[in-house]
């Protein structure tokens, strides 16, 4: 799939949990190896069942142009088009809170790389903060298995870093010390709520 123009789709006390992240338990749980997608998605799931939280990925816009049908019960899309280039991920509501984000998983041990975020999805997520809301990124890396979210707050000087000519990446160690750690655990899977408890704390802080 294609964007319409073609282009592929590609501290204070308080803040504990940035910077001192949580041991992580030693209970072995199923289901490890899903993709981050896969985690969040269960994740709320149990948050709606126990009416915590309401929280959806956003669906994406989608022009189809050529449509193949091999059987009369069967349609193969062959071309289509983003409408509108994506926002973010998810968003929702928790504690009267509106929640914007967005979940990148990388394979890459040392470092998320820029190149995984877009310019009008950080545009997005100015806007949303501008206006009180709630705006985060979880980053994955796969190889070590760990969840970090990293508000947008503390993401924005890294992008306004690389779009000045600075490095395309953060580093694993400049994401430990900005972000808030989420271990895995039973249920929810990936409790990412008790992290954005922090993040609200620590915002409402901010703001006094």
């Amino acid at each position: 799939m294609n964007y319409p123009n073609g282009k592929p789709f590609n501290p204070n006390q308080t803040r504990g949990g940035i910077m001192n992240r949580e041991r992580r338990s030693k209970i072995e749980y199923g289901g490890r190896g899903m993709s981050l997608e896969n985690d969040i998605e269960r994740s709320n799931q149990f948050y709606i069942k126990n009416k915590q939280a309401v929280i959806h990925k956003k669906p994406t816009p989608v022009q189809v142009v050529h449509v193949d049908y091999p059987k009369r019960s069967q349609a193969v899309i062959k071309e289509a088009y983003f409408r509108t280039p994506s926002t973010t991920d998810y968003n929702g509501i928790y504690k009267g809170f509106y929640i914007d984000f967005e979940a990148k998983e990388t394979k890459n041990k040392t470092s998320f790389p820029l190149q995984n975020i877009h310019e009008h999805q950080v545009k997005h997520m100015k806007q949303v903060l501008s206006l009180g809301g709630i705006v985060f990124l979880l980053i994955r890396f796969k190889m070590q298995d760990e969840v970090f979210l990293l508000p947008f707050k503390h993401f924005l000087p890294f992008w306004e870093r690389c779009q000045q000519g600075g490095k395309k990446s953060i580093s694993v160690e400049e994401i430990q010390e900005n972000s808030y750690y989420i271990p895995y655990q039973y249920q929810p899977r990936l409790n990412y709520l008790n992290a954005v408890d922090k993040l609200i704390l620590d915002e409402s802080e901010d703001r006094v």
